[in-house]
């Protein structure tokens, strides 16, 4: 589970300060899998991230899977509440924002939330340092692009 803390801006110009919370179960992960396209998997996925030629194709995944682990934990902690309800309300709004714009702009934040929303099993296929081989992938894509 990956807790991220944002200090944004609402629609009535008012500061607010929130947890949210993100992850994917086992099955989640099969699914992201198999939704990547035909020979990609979520464990291969920071290759697919690296070999993207277009930076919509990264802010795609990144919007994806942002969405996909996005729910709320019960309080006595023994679900993770998604659906489609609390994920249109968190898309609609403005921490959504930020917390998008911090991804898609801040290589090391995503990675960090990349490795957080993984299962440990999933986290643990990836080998050793899952975060820098995904920051290694994003220095790599960068140099392509520049």
């Amino acid at each position: 589970m990956f807790k991220k803390t944002v200090t944004y801006e609402d629609y009535n110009g008012e500061e607010q300060t929130e947890d949210f919370y993100f992850n994917l179960n086992k099955v989640e992960v099969m699914e992201l899998e198999y939704s990547l396209g035909p020979g990609e998997s979520l464990t291969n996925s920071f290759m697919t991230i690296a070999r993207a030629e277009d930076y919509g194709t990264i802010l795609s995944i990144i919007k994806k899977i942002l969405l996909m682990s996005y729910g709320e934990k019960s309080p006595d902690g023994k679900r993770f509440i998604k659906n489609d309800e609390l994920r249109t309300a968190f898309e609609q709004s403005a921490a959504f924002e930020t917390i998008f714009w911090d991804f898609g702009t801040n290589e090391e934040s995503f990675a960090d939330f990349f490795v957080g929303v993984l299962p440990n099993s999933t986290k643990a296929e990836l080998g050793d340092n899952p975060k820098q081989m995904l920051m290694d992938k994003a220095s790599e894509l960068k140099s392509k692009i520049q």
